[in-house]
Order: structure tokens, then C-alpha cells, then sequence
């Protein structure tokens, strides 16, 4: 019986872990120590998954190349908006995953995803092509992430942005870049309108006590490295969001975790602290998800995530100021 049979998966969760093995089997450089040739890889594998498993970007949608200012230099950036829009517009800094080391705005599913949760939600979405670990460790993607939100304030009448409705966030490894760069703008006293964290990596500590049934369907066997590769000798209290000293007056958050998912104990402790801290936050468990299940819309654990993503999405970019919501419980439930 496989991993993933034990973990009682549905059949479409299977099928598309399946897919993974038998892609991977012809990707030789999915597993090179050459971070070019690996990136080269995760895209083919990505692109070859989001094809047969992934809604396509949906129609109504308007897509615009951009440059922003990162730390170091200019960055591309891609802007979703939902088609005849006009005015001012919530808007979200969005960062990819791909485990720090790689991942980027192209990806099929990365293009697909975006666009329709800027559809669904009404808020605008700017996804940005962060600099990556080993060659930009922690901080430079966060740097990148703070940066570019500030080109984005100076930028906002030309942009269609409503500066007052500015927030961040991120997939898995971008997550973790969103929460950082939470935690530094609320040091800046610069005030985010909101964070959506999804399938969060809170911290960077050793992923201990974990079944390696979990670690492996969710491709979390050398998670210890890709974290180590971004963090580069970093403290903890820096680069990893659970372990920061405080975490008070952080921006309202919502936390999106995967049931099977090694990281998901973390993300519900991130939900904890934020609560212990009187943050406004928001909790919910994706049942029967794996970590990179979310994106996986030719099943409907995946259309129900996207519509709960895109709802308290919508919610909580509503006109106003954000409004206090109690966290969830570990289940996910209010």
C-alpha cells in the first residue's frame, strides 16, 4: 500500500501524486545540486501537473506586465484585475512558492490561481518575481517583498491601488517571506491592511516528530535543507515568524492549512501566537489536503479551499477598517 493510500487520500489526490512520481522519473535535473537546472525542472513538473489537474485562467480577468523596485533593483511583477474594473482597488502583494529556491510568476498554476482569486475576490493581485535562495538567501526575498510594497504605495494612482487597502501574501516558501515582511513593516510602523498565509512554514526549526508518511506525500523530505539554504545561518528570531520576539500589531491575518501537511502544526501555533498577541486572525483547515493539493481544482477539496480562500478574502478587503475575528481551533473551526 502506498504513502498516500495509508493516509486515506481521495482519488484525485492520488492520482495527481502519481503524476508527480512518474514526471519526476524523467526529470533527472529535478534533483541537481545546479539551482538553474533545478528551476528548469520544478517548471516543467509544474506546468506538465497544472495542465491535467488544474482549472485554466479564467476569462474576465486582465493581466499586466510590470517593474517594480526590489531591494537590489528592479523586479518583474504581474497584475491581476479583475476585467472593467475602474477606480482605486484592494490590492495584494502576492510571492509564489517553490521552497525558496524556486517557483516563479510564469508557472502555469501560478498564472491560473492568481487570476482567479483576483476575480473572485474583486481584490487586486500583484504577484512578484522575488529573488531566490541559495544565490539571495533570507533577507533579500523579504527585502524584495518590503521594497516592492513600497513602490506600490508611491505608485498607487497609477496603479488603480487604494493605499489603504494594501496587504501581503504568499504560498508555502512565500508564506514565510509574507509573514516577514509583515513583521518588518510593523517595525517600520507602516500598517498592511491585511496577510493571507497559505500552507505557511512558520518556522524554520527542524520539522521533528513528524511521520514520514506526511513528509513524504507532501514532498517535505528535504525541507530541513531548502529551509537551511534560505535561512543561511540567520537567527531564528529574523527569518522564521513564529520565533519572532513579538508579535503584536502585526496586520489581520488569515491562515490557510492542509490537513496532511508536516507544516501544518505550525501554522496553527503561528494562528495561536497571532491570537495570544490580539491580532485579528483567521484559522481553516483544508480537510484531506496534502501541502501542494490547494491548486488542485479538477477535485473539489480544491474548489472548496479556493472558495473559502477567495470568500474571507473578499471579507476582509471589504471598505472600512478590518474588523477583529477569533481565531479558529485547530480543526478549523470558529
Amino acid at each position: 500500500m502506498s504513502t498516500a493510500d495509508t493516509l486515506a487520500l481521495d482519488a484525485p489526490v492520488r492520482a495527481w501524486l502519481r503524476r508527480i512520481g512518474e514526471i519526476v522519473v524523467d526529470l533527472p535535473d529535478y534533483d541537481s545540486p545546479d539551482p538553474a537546472a533545478h528551476r528548469r525542472a520544478a517548471r516543467i513538473l509544474s506546468d506538465r501537473l497544472a495542465v491535467e489537474f488544474t482549472d485554466p485562467t479564467p476569462p474576465g480577468v486582465e493581466a499586466e506586465e510590470l517593474r517594480l523596485t526590489g531591494a537590489a533593483g528592479s523586479l518583474r511583477a504581474r497584475r491581476f484585475r479583475p476585467a472593467g474594473s475602474s477606480g482605486p482597488l484592494p490590492t495584494m502583494l502576492w510571492l509564489h512558492g517553490g521552497g525558496w529556491i524556486a517557483g516563479t510568476i510564469d508557472e502555469v498554476l501560478n498564472e491560473s490561481t492568481t487570476a482567479d482569486r483576483a476575480l473572485r475576490s474583486a481584490v487586486q493581485i500583484v504577484s512578484l518575481e522575488y529573488r531566490l535562495a541559495p544565490e539571495h538567501p533570507f533577507p533579500a526575498p523579504v527585502d524584495d517583498a518590503v521594497a516592492a510594497l513600497a513602490d506600490l504605495r508611491a505608485r498607487a494612482g497609477e496603479l488603480g491601488i487604494d493605499p489603504d487597502r494594501l496587504g501581503i501574501g504568499g504560498n508555502s516558501a512565500g508564506a514565510t517571506i509574507a509573514a516577514s515582511a509583515a513583521l518588518r513593516e510593523r517595525d517600520a510602523g507602516r500598517l498592511l491592511h491585511h496577510q493571507a498565509l497559505e500552507v505557511l512554514p512558520a518556522t524554520l526549526r527542524p520539522l521533528d516528530g513528524l511521520s514520514e508518511q506526511r513528509r513524504r506525500t507532501s514532498g517535505m523530505d528535504g525541507a530541513e535543507l531548502l529551509a537551511g539554504l534560505y535561512r543561511a545561518g540567520a537567527p531564528l528570531a529574523e527569518c522564521s515568524p513564529l520565533d519572532a520576539a513579538d508579535h503584536r500589531g502585526l496586520a489581520p491575518a488569515l491562515i490557510l492549512a492542509a490537513e496532511f501537511d508536516p507544516l501544518r502544526d505550525g501554522a496553527v501555533a503561528y494562528a495561536r501566537a497571532l491570537q495570544d498577541a490580539d491580532v485579528p486572525v483567521i484559522l481553516r483547515i483544508g480537510a484531506g489536503h496534502v501541502h501542494g493539493s490547494p491548486g488542485l481544482t479538477a477535485w473539489q477539496g480544491a474548489r472548496d479551499w479556493r472558495d473559502v480562500f477567495v470568500g474571507e478574502l473578499a471579507a476582509a478587503y471589504a471598505s472600512g477598517p478590518p474588523h477583529p475575528h477569533p481565531a479558529t481551533d485547530p480543526r478549523g473551526r470558529r
